[in-house]
């Protein structure tokens, strides 16, 4: 399994503590930034997570301070179902019941131990199909896609 994480400079560190987690277990990251602590702009990164997501058809994961941030320029985009979790079972019910492609965390407002174990079980989750998707059909006529912004 192939991902994409990012994150702010609010959660670098717990960006890296769960990228060593998850390729302890044989999950290949596309890491896209930031590379330190140094403070930066979550817009930036959410937005690339978002585009390799739509790109490379790839699950993302995207942290910030509280998540908040994250989720908000994540969902912005057409195609990106994203889901700001706070507990396993938000993780596990974004996946089968929302399909998220995104997963939105807040470095500073979770402890390490539960975003890894939000991560693993939003990774083994899977969508449930049936009542959930004609919802799913409403997600894919909002936002904006990649290419709107590009002008």
């Amino acid at each position: 399994m192939k991902i994409v994480i990012g994150s702010d400079h609010a959660a670098f560190d717990a960006k890296t503590k769960l990228i060593t987690f998850l390729e302890n277990r044989k999950i290949s990251i596309v890491d896209v930034g930031t590379s330190s602590e140094q403070r930066c702009d979550y817009p930036i990164f959410a937005a690339a997570v978002c585009q390799k997501v739509l790109e490379e058809k790839i699950l993302g994961i995207v942290l910030c301070g509280s998540g908040i941030g994250v989720s908000m320029v994540a969902n912005r985009f057409s195609g990106i179902r994203a889901a700001l979790c706070r507990s396993v079972e938000d993780a596990r019910l974004s996946r089968q019941h929302n399909n998220a492609n995104v997963l939105c965390m807040g470095g500073r407002s979770s402890s390490q131990e539960d975003i890894n174990s939000m991560a693993m079980e939003w990774l083994a989750s899977f969508f449930e199909g049936g009542r959930h998707s004609g919802r799913l059909a409403l997600f894919d006529s909002l936002g904006v896609s990649p290419e709107d912004l590009k002008s």
